[in-house]
């Protein structure tokens, strides 16, 4: 289990399902009330920055794969 589901998993005794739900629905309602605030476009520029920025982290991991398979490879 990941770290994050073990420290929401430690609240559920703590904080009833009903104050959960809310909080969930609050966080729902407050996302879709940003987007009103902001103009479409800069949604869009959002999206194709975060899908840069994960290509860019995909590009720097799979760098880091190769270079570690040269080296296993090297070592035989």
């Amino acid at each position: 289990m990941t770290e994050k589901a073990n420290y929401h998993k430690a609240f559920e005794n703590c904080i009833p399902e009903e104050a959960r739900e809310h909080a969930r629905a609050a966080r729902k309602e407050m996302r879709e009330s940003i987007k009103f605030l902001l103009p479409p476009e800069f949604v869009q520029h959002r999206r194709k920055a975060r899908k840069e920025m994960l290509m860019a982290w995909r590009s720097m991991i799979d760098t880091a794969i190769e270079r570690t398979e040269e080296r296993e490879k090297a070592k035989k």
